[in-house]
């Protein structure tokens, strides 16, 4: 009995540390100065309707502002609507919000850090004239996109010697990760949006440990959103005790800021200058089906060993001199080891929030604005904007076979809702939209009349397409290809085509959570 009341008290007092331990944490301290200031603008708001006169003048005045701003301003049109429709009920508190949202509260200085940067680092990315003049010469309709890539010095020039392997699966990434991982002789660069602790991590960190003891120079940057999911506050600290140069990416911290809606999206591996991964898989259990949360997790990625690995590099040195300074692009820049031979053509290119062009839907328009034959697409959201919709019910209007894979099983119910909003217009167009059966599909590939492709990281949403940092791979007239087309042959063979009547019988609340979400799309 004794033994069992002792049992039961240091049971009493673990649990006690335990609460008391997650009262005073870092996430409950931001949560609660975040409901404070909440709360410190609705007495403001409270305490104005007390003063009749003055609240109608300060309302109409900010209500006229933000009326002006927003026909005025270069804002998607969806996106208008839904500040419309959030300040047609809430006027001050809404126009306020818009307001504040676009004033770089918190973030201007790191705005305009970052489109330094990006100048300063893509100055050493130089384009070769002889493969310029050889894409011009044969190929028009590509240049073009060229010339768009290249609107400014130095700009994502496009590369020839440059090998690729696709990946059809995480597990298939990881493995050859691992294998060049060893290989390692000078530098390793990670940049990833989610890392979490388990197997695939466990696995990579253990050979970064040991190349930090082969003296090879390891940093790793991920987004601070891991320090409120995956990762501990600390964890960067931990990683540079063990030799490890780590970074979060904008972490969050008690205060409101709009600075951290931009989130670092992007998955890059670069080895030496020589070797670079990106596409959808993160670092963690699920993206190699060592754990189950949506059925079978289906991803995809590609292997780059050549010239065009140096754009990555100044990709990822970037985004890390946003955070110290600069470091010296020269010293990684190095000439690969290995001569590789010409395969096609491949842009690898970035995508900044901090800018008005957006780069990535430009190259997905682009891709349905010259398909002759079809256009095959995997995304796992559909959140689209007006451009893109577009474009894309234009080009299955145009006779091109438009298709477009989506999950069998979803991870958030509330995008999936919304994007079967989407889903009648598209069909009505000629698209067809297939569901992947054995579960959750979370790929990032265009491909196009089986000449040009996309891999990346970059999904048909809003929140991609204008709000992260995003990356990706175009690929022209490459044998990479042949792999790319007999995956969308196996995914399409393990896919479900939904029909239009099975659209129109959809759940009376499916369609009330999607209508719903659909009026703040360009926030989800």
């Amino acid at each position: 009995m004794m033994k069992e009341e002792k049992r039961r008290i240091r049971l009493l007092r673990k649990g006690q540390k335990g609460f008391w331990r997650l009262v005073f944490s870092r996430v409950w301290i931001m949560g609660f100065f975040i409901i404070l200031q909440f709360l410190l603008l609705l007495t403001t708001f409270q305490w104005l309707e007390d003063y009749e006169t003055l609240f109608q003048l300060i309302s109409f005045v900010l209500v006229f502002g933000a009326v002006l701003y927003l026909f005025n301003s270069q804002m998607e049109a969806t996106a208008k609507m839904t500040w419309l429709l959030l300040i047609m009920p809430f006027p001050i508190f809404g126009s306020a919000l818009l307001f504040y949202s676009k004033a770089d509260i918190g973030y201007r200085g790191l705005k305009r850090r970052i489109n330094a940067l990006e100048k300063e680092g893509l100055r050493y990315l130089k384009q070769k004239s002889e493969v310029e003049m050889e894409l011009r010469e044969t190929h028009s309709t590509t240049y073009n996109l060229v010339k768009y890539f290249r609107r400014s010095d130095g700009y994502y020039p496009v590369y020839k010697n440059t090998q690729m392997t696709y990946f059809a699966t995480g597990e298939e990434k990881f493995e050859e990760m691992k294998q060049q991982l060893l290989k390692a002789k000078k530098f390793i660069f990670l940049e990833y949006f989610i890392i979490a602790e388990g197997k695939m991590w466990g696995e990579i960190l253990a050979i970064l440990r040991q190349k930090v003891q082969e003296g090879v120079e390891v940093r790793v940057l991920y987004d601070g959103m891991n320090e409120f999911s995956t990762l501990s506050f600390d964890y960067a600290e931990r990683l540079r005790k063990l030799g490890i140069k780590a970074k979060s990416f904008a972490p969050l911290s008690p205060f409101l800021s709009t600075y951290y809606n931009y989130r670092d999206h992007r998955k890059i591996l670069v080895i030496d200058n020589e070797v670079a991964f990106t596409g959808g898989v993160n670092l963690a259990d699920e993206y190699i089906n060592h754990i189950n949360r949506f059925g079978h997790w289906k991803d995809t990625a590609i292997m780059l060993q050549g010239e065009a690995v140096q754009t990555f590099t100044v990709l990822f040195i970037q985004m890390w001199s946003t955070l110290e300074r600069e470091v010296d692009y020269t010293s990684y820049l190095i000439e690969p080891t290995e001569s590789y031979a010409s395969d096609g053509f491949i842009i690898p290119f970035g995508d900044s929030p901090m800018d008005q062009d957006k780069v990535a839907e430009n190259v997905y328009i682009d891709i349905l604005n010259h398909a002759r034959d079809y256009v095959y697409i995997m995304t796992p959201y559909l959140i689209l904007d007006s451009a893109l919709e577009h474009a894309i019910c234009f080009a299955a209007e145009r006779g091109v076979d438009v298709r477009i894979i989506m999950p069998g099983i979803p991870d958030k119910p509330i995008p999936y809702a919304l994007a079967k909003t989407y889903y009648q217009r598209l069909m009505l167009s000629g698209v067809k939209i297939y569901e992947y059966t054995p579960g959750f599909i979370h790929a990032k590939v265009f491909l196009s009349d089986n000449s040009k492709a996309v891999v990346g990281t970059i999904n048909l949403d809003y929140r991609s397409l204008y709000h992260h940092f995003e990356c990706g791979v175009y690929i022209y007239q490459s044998s990479v290809l042949e792999e790319i087309i007999d995956d969308f042959t196996n995914t399409f063979n393990q896919s479900q085509l939904v029909t239009l009547t099975e659209v129109e019988n959809r759940s009376l609340m499916t369609k009330m959570t999607g209508s719903l979400a659909r009026m703040v799309a360009p926030l989800l």
